[in-house]
């Protein structure tokens, strides 16, 4: 679980962050598989087959409120008085509206042929089977037209949409009871490091709890992907290429935590690089520097198997997972938004040590009295300390080599953004 943050001088320059993050995407392909599955189960999957309405919404002029239905023409006094010739609630079709009558009329339901207008109950007054009206009405008043919503033939669902509750709700209301999605990305996932016991068992000298595990499995699941959980891989060039060739054959993308790093007992990049190849290491962004790029081949067929290596500092693997690997699993299941909303926010702190590096520091974002979004920072920079994780709410993004005083805008990404 090697990683390190510190400065060092760099044989080759760093990778900036933006040239980076398009590189790794310009690899990020959707897959073709699609599946065809209930409306109950598409709650955060991606569309693959665009939605389109066979029916218009509303299917009839309806009633917008509770009230009475009449002729516009007949009510243009200041008080009118009309007899109540029928009733009709949502889901019964009416007769035609007898010329000089109002129907009672519920919110819903079918305007009856003849009537042109609604008057809201508030402005009636009903005894003895007649409603005396207050004041004129105009015509259309309360009605919610015939297509008014959605009009037959209407595309309502773009492909690579995300789907969200009210997605699910719009393909209900048009009758769709079944969508066509992209098939879930196989992601499978080790963690690197003799060092690393399971949490529940005793905790020996120059041992710590596996804590990267649950972090990218729970990163995973937040993104709808079907996890391949390997599990913990001892510090050995043969075991590491041994996970790495399992993890390629069973999944469309391998990701690592940890042994990306230049020490000798990290060998993920070699085994990469003896398996297939690396094609991006060493990223100028702050914390998660050794952040790792590849292919692994696939031993049955031609193909290749896409490999993202992240730190095993816990906060810079949180990190570089949101900044490099979220986007491009989003992007490789069919999502057409996936890069992250950036939100400009006050700064309540004083930032004197611009880095060459683009540095994502860990932040707490609140409102001051005037009701301004105001964002502080954790005190302290170590890409170790995996509670401030838990302090934080968002990432600041501090440019390469910016200084920031208090009071200026800057930007802040929030997790609920990252974590959707």
């Amino acid at each position: 679980m090697s990683g390190c943050d510190c400065t060092t001088s760099e044989k080759t320059p760093l990778k900036p962050v933006d040239d980076a993050l398009d590189y790794i995407l310009s690899y990020a392909k959707a897959t073709l598989a699609t599946e065809t599955i209930p409306l109950e189960q598409a709650l955060g999957r991606v569309v693959a087959k665009a939605v389109t309405s066979q029916i218009n919404v509303p299917a009839w002029n309806n009633s917008a409120m509770d009230g009475y239905a009449v002729r516009a023409s007949e009510v243009q006094q200041e008080q009118t008085i009309l007899p109540i010739s029928q009733r009709i609630p949502a889901g019964i079709q009416g007769d035609f509206l007898k010329v000089g009558t109002a129907a009672r009329i519920f919110t819903g339901a079918p305007i009856p042929e003849g009537a042109d207008s609604v008057v809201m109950q508030e402005r009636c007054s009903e005894e003895n089977q007649q409603v005396t009206i207050q004041g004129q009405v105009a015509q259309g008043a309360n009605i919610r037209a015939l297509g008014e919503d959605i009009k037959a033939g209407e595309e309502i669902i773009a492909v690579g949409t995300k789907c969200l509750p009210q997605h699910l709700g719009l393909s209900a209301s048009v009758g769709v009871a079944e969508l066509t999605v992209y098939r879930r990305l196989k992601v499978a996932l080790f963690s690197s490091g003799d060092e690393l016991v399971m949490p529940g068992t005793p905790l020996g000298a120059g041992k710590i709890y596996n804590s990267n595990q649950f972090t990218l499995q729970s990163l995973l699941e937040s993104l709808g992907c079907e996890i391949i959980n390997l599990g913990m891989v001892k510090d050995t060039l043969d075991a590491t290429c041994q996970a790495l060739q399992q993890a390629a054959d069973s999944a469309d993308l391998v990701l690592a935590s940890g042994g990306v790093s230049v020490g000798e007992e990290d060998y993920v990049k070699p085994a990469v690089e003896k398996l297939g190849q690396l094609n991006l290491w060493k990223i100028a962004i702050r914390p998660g520097k050794p952040l790792a790029f590849g292919f692994i081949n696939k031993t049955a067929s031609k193909q290749t198997c896409p490999f993202i290596g992240a730190p095993g500092n816990p906060v810079s693997l949180f990190i570089t997972f949101c900044i490099f690997a979220r986007p491009f699993i989003l992007k490789s299941q069919g999502q057409i938004q996936f890069k992250p909303m950036l939100q400009q926010v006050k700064a309540n702190f004083d930032w004197t040590r611009p880095d060459k590096r683009r540095e994502y520091a860990r932040a707490k974002l609140s409102l001051n009295e005037q009701g301004i979004p105001t964002a502080e920072l954790f005190p302290s920079r170590s890409s170790g300390v995996l509670s401030s994780l838990t302090w934080a709410n968002g990432l600041i993004v501090m440019q390469e080599n910016q200084t920031v005083k208090k009071g200026d805008w800057v930007s802040f990404i929030s997790f609920e953004s990252l974590l959707s």
